[in-house]
């Protein structure tokens, strides 16, 4: 076994537990947008539960799922421009937070 020499220092390990901690997200920051996809399924919830009444909550996704693979591009276009207008309203929001905070620092 080596020899440690004098100029090596040892340095103590803290123990990890080996999970990630996550940063606490910023209350204030906002919200991001949401996609096609989400909108769909807002709009058209409601109406798979009223033709499904005994459907669980994965059961309605999944319904709405498969109604929105069967839809073509047109019929997703207003849902498409929705996302589009909430994911600009997003980065509009986000630019606002950022200068916020840099004028804050």
């Amino acid at each position: 076994m080596p020899k440690e020499s004098s100029k090596t220092k040892r340095t103590s390990k803290v123990v990890d537990d080996g999970k990630k901690r996550r940063t606490k997200k910023d209350p204030s920051a906002p919200k991001r947008g949401l996609s096609a996809y989400m909108f769909f399924s807002q709009d058209q919830r409601h109406v798979v539960k009223e033709n499904n009444p005994d459907a669980s909550f994965g059961q309605i996704g999944k319904i709405l799922g498969e109604r929105w693979k069967k839809m073509t591009d047109a019929d997703k276009k207003p849902y498409n421009q929705k996302a589009e207008l909430d994911k600009k309203r997003y980065e509009d929001e986000k630019a606002i937070a950022a200068e916020k905070h840099s004028d804050d620092e």
